[in-house]
């Protein structure tokens, strides 16, 4: 058996596609753990006080982002000198509206697109991946009204373990690599 599947995962690795891993990565667990769902508990709340609480840098990954709230607290947070960055699916944030994102271009903050993928599905806080207070948020949670008070999500804060914040931020990091920066919107591409 177990040559088998010994045989499959180096057959599968032959036909991976190049640039994609097949192995995840493992951490010894570390640092503390938080959770809030909702609409039982107040998901927002928590993530505003961890936005409030970056020091150096702030970089979000989100698929729907129509939180003005969450806005203003990245906002309050690049205004302050925290390096705050955004990615969010184009798909669903072009159009802008009044949500979020109009708050984040109008203060100077970067956002980009993602439309590399169906649906850029993520939903991530890291917040001073490489220094105290290293910080993950990520769950179901998408940073809207309809999160906080009509669905049944989750968000789990992950602190003190800077080896996971520096793997979240890799993978950020690689995502923008093959995002568009966001100017204005209307946003097309």
């Amino acid at each position: 058996m177990c040559r088998l599947l010994g045989g499959a995962l180096i057959a599968l690795a032959a036909i991976a596609p190049p640039g994609h891993a097949l192995a995840s990565q493992t951490f010894p667990a570390r640092g503390s753990v938080e959770v809030a769902f909702s609409p039982a508990d107040d998901p927002e709340a928590l993530l505003i006080r961890v936005i409030d609480a970056a020091r150096a840098t702030l970089h979000v990954q989100a698929y729907v982002f129509t939180s003005r709230n969450i806005a203003d607290a990245l906002v309050r947070a690049h205004t302050r000198g925290v390096r705050v960055e955004v990615l969010a699916d184009a798909g669903m944030n072009q159009r802008g509206g009044g949500g979020a994102m109009p708050r984040l271009l109008a203060a100077g903050v970067p956002v980009a697109f993602e439309t590399r993928y169906a649906a850029a599905h993520n939903k991530v806080l890291i917040v001073d991946a490489q220094g105290a207070g290293c910080t993950v948020v990520t769950g179901s949670y998408n940073f809207t009204w309809s999160a906080r008070n009509r669905n049944a999500e989750n968000v789990i804060v992950l602190r003190d373990h800077c080896p996971l914040a520096q793997a979240y931020l890799a993978n950020w990091q690689r995502h923008r690599a093959e995002a568009a920066p966001v100017t204005s919107l209307p946003w097309k591409p």
